[in-house]
């Protein structure tokens, strides 16, 4: 048989396979990984993820994270003890400063004179306007130490002085800003004078006490109170001059000048008078005479001011 024909007849026998395209596995990229057909890598995505959150430390391609400094200073032990080093000393130095300032200014008792309430405060100041009705200006003791102000209106106070003082400040500016007359110098010169008298007061007493030889509990404190309750009266004298002129001025003045010369010359007797009294010094005697003398002049000496530092603020 021609070899033709025996291809033909083994083509007709035997089923002809039907040629499929071949398929190609395309790997699925992992996350993390890029595409090995990309020619860059999309690091838009990443950033994208990464924006405004923290990178794991140690996580792939990025450092690990390093300890921040405070860590790291505090992880010394050299450090550490340096650090309690200084702690100590700065606690030492604290209790030092608080010595030496409670030793020349006594905290502790600032504390007992600004001890005060509303109730005390309007008793007090009925007291300084209208003391003739009062009666007991007895001090109130328990244990050997005089009560908190606010349970003893007979007790000296620093908060109506102090308050009284700016009080009066703000009310000399106010006067002379009505007589177009203000100004900072002018009144800066007005509270320095008011501090210097004050200052000025309080020095002489304390000579006058040292040299008549008055053994006393009145101390340094006691006397700023006493003397500074005389601001009370001058802005009453003020306050009504500005409203009703000369004769208002005068009136009030008036009157709160006769209530603080009863009001120290009642206070004060108890203070010196009373330790002569208990020394056994003779009510007739030279020295008591001189006690009896310096009170009165202390107590004088408060109207005298009272119209010193305000005659110029009512025209």
């Amino acid at each position: 048989m021609h070899p033709a024909g025996l291809a033909a007849a083994a083509a007709a026998g035997t089923p002809r396979l039907r040629k499929w395209p071949s398929k190609r596995r395309i790997p699925v990229s992992q996350p993390g990984m890029a595409d090995p057909h990309q020619l860059f890598d999309d690091t838009s995505s990443t950033q994208s993820r990464g924006y405004g959150a923290q990178r794991a430390p140690g996580g792939l391609g990025y450092p690990a994270a390093s300890a921040t400094p405070q860590a790291a200073f505090l992880a010394d032990p050299v450090s550490n003890m340096a650090m309690a080093y200084g702690s100590s000393l700065a606690a030492q130095g604290k209790e030092l400063v608080d010595k030496n300032i409670d030793r020349f200014i006594p905290v502790t008792k600032l504390k007992y004179y600004f001890a005060v309430d509303t109730m005390y405060v309007g008793r007090k100041l009925g007291l300084l306007f209208f003391p003739y009705l009062h009666q007991d200006w007895e001090v109130q003791y328990q244990q050997d130490t005089p009560v908190a102000p606010r349970f003893d209106v007979n007790a000296p106070d620093l908060y109506i002085p102090a308050m009284a003082f700016i009080t009066y400040v703000l009310v000399a500016g106010l006067a002379l800003g009505t007589q177009d007359r203000f100004s900072p110098d002018l009144l800066g010169l007005q509270a320095s004078s008011a501090l210097a008298w004050l200052t000025l007061e309080v020095v002489a007493i304390l000579l006058s006490l040292y040299l008549v030889t008055v053994n006393t509990d009145l101390t340094t404190i006691d006397l700023v109170a006493f003397l500074g309750y005389k601001y009370v009266g001058m802005i009453g004298g003020v306050l009504m001059g500005l409203l009703f002129g000369k004769i208002g001025y005068y009136l009030v003045l008036g009157w709160c000048c006769v209530a603080i010369f009863v009001f120290m010359i009642r206070t004060l007797r108890l203070k010196i008078l009373a330790e002569a009294a208990a020394e056994g010094v003779p009510v007739r005697g030279a020295r008591n005479q001189l006690r009896m003398y310096l009170t009165m002049a202390v107590a004088a000496a408060q109207p005298l001011l009272m119209y010193w530092l305000t005659f110029h603020l009512v025209r």
